[in-house]
């Protein structure tokens, strides 16, 4: 299971940390994702995290956003800095397991509005 925290209301220029917690599985094998999800668009990849703690980005969120995870407390984190309006959108985690599947979690809504 996929648990995300951390959303809210945000100025523009302003920052909020993502949680994604995880339970169930040692998540540490695995991909890790953020995707989100703005009002009318489809759902948009965002970061992603491998095993040894390799990361990449959207082109949009590169520089302004940092993957990370726990192992410990099993969770992955999306540190979001100088937000900005066009990141309006439900995050969403992800883990994708070899054979392709992937889970998701419930989502969380940031919304970047002065």
């Amino acid at each position: 299971q996929l648990v995300e925290s951390g959303g809210g209301l945000a100025q523009p220029g302003t920052s909020l940390k993502l949680s994604c917690a995880v339970s169930g599985i040692q998540f540490d094998s695995y991909i890790m994702a953020w995707y989100r999800q703005a009002p009318g668009k489809e759902r948009e990849w965002v970061a992603d995290i491998a095993p040894g703690d390799s990361a990449t980005y959207l082109e949009s969120v590169k520089g302004r956003f940092i993957i990370s995870r726990d192992v410990w407390k099993n969770t992955v984190y999306l540190q979001m800095n100088n937000l900005k309006p066009e990141d309006t959108a439900v995050y969403y985690c992800s883990l994708s397991f070899s054979d392709s599947r992937t889970l998701w979690g419930q989502g969380t809504r940031v919304t970047v509005s002065s």
